[in-house]
């Protein structure tokens, strides 16, 4: 056999083995996508759509479900504050989100995502509450957060468009940001998307049962949908825990009412907490205001609230409350003119359980299913998506969730 032979059959032989690998790795690739455990997320919210996408890169086969849209129901409808401030007691939950607002960093390396960061400037009218704020703030430098006190100089340093009434001092936390996090879901879903993620939008889960072999069957208006594992991200619906983790987590789910404006000329550097109103600008140029104090506590708003609406009976009724927003934010910020054009009303809820903590691990009463209910999810989204994808794919037990498990006893604290 001649030189070139030889070498026209080694190539022939390498373009064998090669092809005979390649054969192999997609057949190792397919066995292992077959033993990879099937995990339906119920909820894309920035809580699901972290924790879907968490899974995604750890391997597991997700099926991702919502009843609307990708960040369509209780994450279009938040102020979107990420921020580990005062309102997180006690310390192991302002730990929490310390590591939630850690994690927000990552992730936005990861996905570049577009996050506003400036700090937040805080304050209320009365002395009192004046005074619980500045003990609330040296408690955080005890906690190992930045935040401090500052003269109304500085602040209009940070803030040269504000007005901060009879405001003395304000307090200033250097770390908190905000996102549009209906924009930060759906970039989360698109990544899991291109690593397999299969989604079902407009999709009811309607039940569960149990198969022959262990598995849990969703009863979805897709069709049964069979999986190993599924995980509750559904906010502010108690019914849902009941009918799908067999558990009741008893809730104060608070509403109120957000406002989105039109792009703006920028006007705000910061999270502006006002009383009456907070109020923050979007890299877009879109101001976010968010009111304080929620819906009246009257028997007329808890019949209409029942359903948690997220749209206002008509658009007149919206319009009044963008105006009742909008007038208390000119007080701290007149450069917000009269002509501002309101793009969204919409009614956020706020998902609380009774005690202000989330509700985060497997339910005490149906164990392939995993609950992830809380009111910070935004702060919270990614460090709950890392930890819950790690106990899910591990069969680990985070520490820094014990305290937040459905079979802890509930009391109820109200804190903000």
């Amino acid at each position: 056999m001649s030189k070139d032979k030889q070498g026209i059959d080694r190539r022939a032989f390498n373009r064998l083995m090669l092809s005979s690998m390649a054969v192999t790795g997609i057949a190792n690739k397919a066995a292992a996508t077959a033993e990879a455990p099937h995990i339906a997320v119920i909820g894309a919210g920035i809580v699901g759509s972290s924790i879907a996408y968490n899974l995604v890169k750890q391997g597991a086969r997700v099926t991702l479900i919502d009843r609307s849209t990708v960040g369509g129901g209780t994450s279009h409808g938040t102020f979107a504050w990420i921020n580990a401030t005062w309102a997180k007691q006690p310390r192991h939950y302002h730990r929490f989100n310390q590591l939630g607002i850690e994690a927000w960093y990552r992730l936005q390396e990861e996905l570049s995502l577009p996050l506003k960061w400036g700090g937040s400037l805080e304050w209320f009218n009365s002395e009192t509450r004046q005074q619980r704020l500045a003990d609330d703030i040296a408690e955080q430098q005890q906690w190992d957060e930045p935040a401090r006190m500052i003269d109304v100089i500085e602040a209009t340093g940070l803030e040269p468009n504000a007005h901060f009434g009879e405001a003395e001092q304000v307090a200033y936390s250097p770390r908190d940001g905000a996102v549009d996090a209906r924009f930060a879901s759906q970039r989360m879903v698109k990544a899991a998307e291109r690593l397999g993620l299969t989604l079902f939008e407009n999709c009811d889960v309607n039940g569960v049962t149990t198969a022959g072999n262990g598995q849990s069957v969703l009863k979805t208006t897709r069709g049964d949908i069979e999986v190993d594992k599924y995980v509750i991200a559904t906010g502010a619906d108690p019914e849902a825990t009941i009918a799908l983790a067999g558990v009741d987590i008893p809730q104060r789910s608070t509403p109120g009412v957000i406002v989105i404006t039109e792009p703006l000329p920028k006007m705000l550097n910061t999270i502006f907490v006002a009383p009456g109103v907070h109020v923050h600008q979007r890299l877009d140029g879109r101001i976010v205001l968010g009111e304080q104090d929620g819906a009246p506590n009257t028997a007329a708003h808890k019949q209409r609230l029942a359903s948690y609406p997220t749209q206002f009976p008509s658009d007149d009724i919206a319009q009044e409350h963008a105006k009742r927003l909008l007038d208390t934010a000119r007080l701290f910020l007149p450069s917000l003119g009269r002509d501002v054009v309101v793009e969204e009303v919409v009614i956020g809820w706020r998902p609380l359980p009774l005690d202000g903590h989330p509700v985060i691990g497997p339910s005490p009463a149906l164990p392939n299913s995993y609950i992830a209910i809380m009111h910070s999810g935004v702060s919270l989204a990614p460090i709950v998506g890392e930890m819950v994808s790690d106990e899910l794919m591990n069969a680990s037990s985070r520490p820094e969730l014990a305290l937040y498990r459905a079979s802890r006893g509930f009391q109820r604290i109200k804190r903000y």
